[in-house]
């Protein structure tokens, strides 16, 4: 998947806790069910396309992070999906 500047992408961030949150999907209790294992949806934007196939991105808070392009945990926002969660992404202005 070829990402741009300014992209809007879903993060699909796996997260394992004793109590997951109000937002976490696909939740299973772990092995000797203490924990959970579950996804949590990030709503981040892309601020920079670097050449070694990494992004760096932005959350709505301003924090960075660096991403493989290639990872499957990343997918583009289509038109409905950004309609929907359009608050939840960073402004880059």
């Amino acid at each position: 998947m070829k990402f741009s500047v300014g992209d809007n992408i879903i993060y699909h961030k796996p997260k394992r806790s004793f109590c997951p949150g109000p937002r976490a999907r696909q939740v299973y209790p772990l092995e000797h069910g203490e924990d959970y294992h579950y996804v949590v949806d990030k709503f981040w934007k892309v601020h920079k396309v670097n050449d070694d196939g990494t992004l760096d991105v932005v959350t709505r808070t301003g924090k960075k992070n660096k991403l493989q392009a290639s990872d499957p945990n990343i997918s583009k926002v289509h038109l409905l999906q950004y309609f929907f969660y359009r608050k939840r992404f960073p402004d880059l202005n």
